[in-house]
């Protein structure tokens, strides 16, 4: 198996919520695109919970939006061996550094794992003394939640944050 490189962070001073997502899946990986699998929830969820169509919008430009909005993306995994796309088929896992990423953002002020494989490394990020939560993950191999579910477990954690738009918004 080759040793895959992942994705660049998506990141600015002004984060104040860090998604952490595992690894890219193989179709990001081709792309250079964070969430590029079509079934992905990624970006209808944070679309719904901003009442934006950002999926409608070139990848630079949803990259745009998310950093003006205090949202950053990244991977607990900087490198690993994986067949296909699944967390379960990961080995070799290397880590990001994410304490060199926290602070590039003095203003993050919490931490979110997409899925239980980023979620393992909850004790790394509980360690940068800021809350952390685990979110359902939004890939499509979670068929067992709902997007409605996905959507309200996401909407907690971007209200928490303070990245919702000042009036609620209908799903």
């Amino acid at each position: 198996m080759t040793l895959l490189q992942g994705l660049p962070p998506v990141i600015a001073p002004h984060t104040r919520l860090l998604v952490l997502g595992s690894f890219p899946s193989a179709a990001s990986l081709q792309r250079q695109e964070y969430y590029a699998h079509p079934r992905n929830h990624f970006w209808p969820i944070v679309s719904a919970l901003w009442g934006l169509e950002l999926r409608a919008l070139p990848y630079a430009e949803r990259i745009e939006a998310v950093r003006d909005r205090g949202l950053g993306i990244w991977d607990v995994y900087a490198r690993c061996r994986r067949e296909g796309s699944l967390d379960s088929a990961i080995e070799e896992a290397e880590l990001n550094d994410l304490a060199g990423l926290a602070a590039r953002a003095p203003q993050l002020q919490a931490i979110a794992h997409n899925g239980g494989e980023s979620a393992r490394s909850m004790r790394i990020t509980r360690a940068l003394g800021l809350p952390v939560w685990r979110l359902p993950s939004t890939s499509p191999a979670n068929a067992s939640w709902s997007f409605a579910r996905k959507l309200a477990a996401w909407r907690e954690v971007f209200d928490a944050a303070g990245l919702l738009p000042a009036a609620p918004l209908p799903t």
